[in-house]
């Protein structure tokens, strides 16, 4: 890639990551999302949450202005050919030839594991063996290290020997692309990791895009966040990680599970602001049922029901919510709930159920 040097006054591309780069080069070539993401095997979400942060970290003001500036800083060079394959590390690619630019390896963690190479599925061996490569993919900014695999994988029942290092081994061949010959998985003085650059993880997808909702909605645009929260939601796929053992997927379990429900609930409440009540009553029913006990989801509901002009149905909700409550936790509404109640006798829909929904 050129050597790039910053236009006087604006940040360097040196400050965007590599991929970032990749996708600004292959902007800067002419390239619209869906040729970038065919060239960079990326999805379209992923592209433009790459090209909003673009922007942002560039301080440009839309797509025109971030192509000036890739030709500004040296970083697209006239004459040298826009359709560059970027190599995977370790490789040298020629036009035409190599492994896909960007990530090659993807893994899905927001549902039964699922692993795909170069496009094409993996079958990555046993249960152990999926929870340690799960593992390393859901922390991608650092080594994890031989004891945390044994205790996060095996729990109290962890085996002697050298089970972890030969199942990194078996990991490394079976993610290996016959034109890449270095290995997916690194190592270095605190344990092991995957190559940062190679590998795609969908639920890091996820906060990306969360990040950028709530940079569209600090920024006005409702309908932006909503679609960027929607496509958060859509690569969830079931219950992460099911079947993997051990006790780090059971944890993982719980949170990645809070944390689809923190944005269902974020949708709901842009859902409402735009007016689109019916969506976000129809979103939240589904929620309640599955999260009975959940007194945020249900007050939010109310606040919806509310706006609706179902005004019993709401009061309905709480009657229902405090039934369960009592019945299974022994205790009584919280001050959410009250409130969300108190607002729907009033006929205030302006605050009632608005608790952290924004906050996801």
């Amino acid at each position: 890639m050129p050597t790039t040097t910053a236009p006087q006054g604006r940040p360097n591309v040196t400050d965007l990551t590599a991929q970032e780069r990749e996708v600004l080069y292959a902007l800067g070539c002419g390239l619209e999302d869906a040729e970038i993401a065919d060239t960079l095997a990326l999805s379209e979400h992923v592209v433009a949450g790459q090209l909003g942060r673009i922007l942002v970290k560039l301080g440009l003001r839309n797509r025109a202005a971030a192509i000036v500036h890739a030709f500004d800083s040296g970083l697209v060079v006239p004459g040298l050919g826009p359709r560059r394959q970027v190599a995977a590390p370790g490789t040298t690619v020629r036009q035409g030839t190599g492994p896909a630019a960007g990530p090659w390896l993807r893994v899905s963690v927001l549902g039964p594991l699922r692993v795909s190479l170069a496009r094409q599925p993996v079958d990555v061996g046993p249960v152990r063996q999926q929870a340690v490569l799960a593992a390393l993919a859901l922390s991608p900014d650092r080594s994890v290290s031989r004891q945390e695999l044994l205790d996060g994988v095996w729990g109290m029942e962890s085996p002697d020997g050298n089970v972890v290092p030969v199942y990194v081994y078996r990991l490394r061949k079976n993610l290996r692309l016959a034109e890449c010959p270095d290995p997916v998985i690194r190592r270095d003085r605190y344990g092991y990791g995957l190559v940062r650059g190679a590998v795609e993880v969908d639920a890091a997808c996820v906060e990306k895009l969360v990040t950028a909702a709530g940079a569209a909605g600090r920024a006005g645009d409702l309908t932006e966040a909503l679609r960027l929260c929607s496509q958060a939601l859509e690569l969830f796929r079931g219950e992460p990680l099911a079947g993997l053992p051990g006790p780090l997927a059971e944890l993982e379990r719980l949170r990645l599970a809070e944390r689809r429900v923190a944005l269902t609930q974020r949708k709901a409440d842009l859902q409402l602001r735009l007016g689109r009540v019916a969506e976000a009553i129809a979103q939240l029913s589904a929620l309640a049922l599955e999260e009975p006990l959940n007194e945020p989801v249900a007050a939010l509901l109310m606040r919806a029901l509310q706006r609706g002009g179902r005004r019993a149905e709401a009061l309905a909700v709480f009657d229902r919510t405090g039934r369960r409550l009592a019945d299974d936790l022994g205790v009584a509404p919280g001050e959410q709930l009250l409130r969300a109640r108190w607002a729907v006798q009033r006929g205030d829909d302006t605050g009632a159920g608005r608790g952290r929904a924004g906050a996801a």
